[in-house]
C-alpha cells in the first residue's frame, strides 16, 4: 500500500490544475477554482489517451493549464528560503522555477491520466476582500476516500495567484522548504547543484514515499 504522503502529492496534481486557464468572468478565488474545473476535467476526458501515448505534450499541456496561475517567483523562492534566495542570482532564480514546476510534472503528473472524475466539490466561497484568501474543496480518489484539499493565494497586480497547497493536512510548500534545506546541507551548500539536480530531488522523494508503507 503506498503512504499517506504519496496519495496525498498524487492528489495535488489531480486537483492543481483546476487552478489553471480560467475564463476571463473568473474574477474571484472561488470562481477561477469553480469555473475551471469543468473546464479541466472536459480536457483531461478529451485527451487522456493521446496524453498517455505522448507524456511530452501531456507535460506541456500540464505547463501551459497550471504556470500562468501560479506564483512560481513566490513559491521558489518560499521553498529557497531567505537565506538562499537572496545569494541566487537571477538566472539561477530562474532556474529553479522552471526546473520545480518540470520536476512536480514530470514525476506527479500520472496522477492526472489515473483521475477517472471519481468526484471534486469545492466549498462555498470566502471572505476576498483582502490580498490574501482561501479556497477549500473535496477530493475524492479512486479509493473512495475523501481528501481535504485547501489552497492559498495572494491578489499580485490584481490577480490572483497560487501560493500554497494543504492537503490532508500536509503543507505541501513545508514540504518542500525542508527538502530543499536538506538537499543543500548533502550539496555542500552548492547552490547550482541544488537547483540543477532538483528534478532528482522529487524523484528521491517519490521513490522514498512508495517504499514506506502507509501508518
Amino acid at each position: 500500500m503506498i503512504s499517506i504522503l504519496r496519495r496525498s502529492l498524487l492528489v495535488l496534481l489531480a486537483a492543481l490544475p483546476l487552478m489553471g486557464n480560467a475564463v476571463a468572468a473568473a474574477t474571484s478565488a472561488h470562481d477561477l477554482v469553480q469555473d475551471t474545473t469543468t473546464r479541466l476535467l472536459a480536457d483531461l476526458a478529451a485527451n487522456k489517451e493521446k496524453y498517455k501515448q505522448d507524456p511530452t505534450d501531456f507535460y506541456k499541456a500540464l505547463n501551459d493549464i497550471v504556470g500562468p496561475v501560479v506564483d512560481a517567483e513566490g513559491i521558489s523562492k518560499s521553498i529557497m528560503t531567505v537565506k538562499y534566495s537572496r545569494k541566487a542570482t537571477p538566472a539561477q532564480m530562474q532556474t529553479f522555477q522552471e526546473n520545480f514546476k518540470k520536476g512536480l510534472f514530470q514525476f506527479y503528473g500520472n496522477a492526472l491520466l489515473e483521475y477517472n472524475n471519481q468526484g471534486i466539490t469545492v466549498d462555498p466561497a470566502k471572505d476576498e476582500s483582502g490580498d490574501r484568501t482561501s479556497v477549500n474543496m473535496t477530493v475524492k480518489g479512486s479509493s473512495g476516500a475523501i481528501y481535504p484539499v485547501q489552497y492559498t493565494l495572494e491578489k499580485i497586480n490584481g490577480e490572483w495567484k497560487l501560493r500554497n497547497v494543504i492537503i490532508n493536512g500536509i503543507n505541501i510548500g513545508k514540504l518542500f522548504r525542508d527538502q530543499f534545506a536538506d538537499a543543500m546541507q548533502r550539496n555542500g551548500n552548492d547552490l547550482d547543484k541544488t537547483i540543477n539536480g532538483w528534478a532528482g530531488e522529487v524523484a528521491k522523494a517519490k521513490e522514498a514515499t512508495e517504499k514506506n508503507p502507509a501508518q
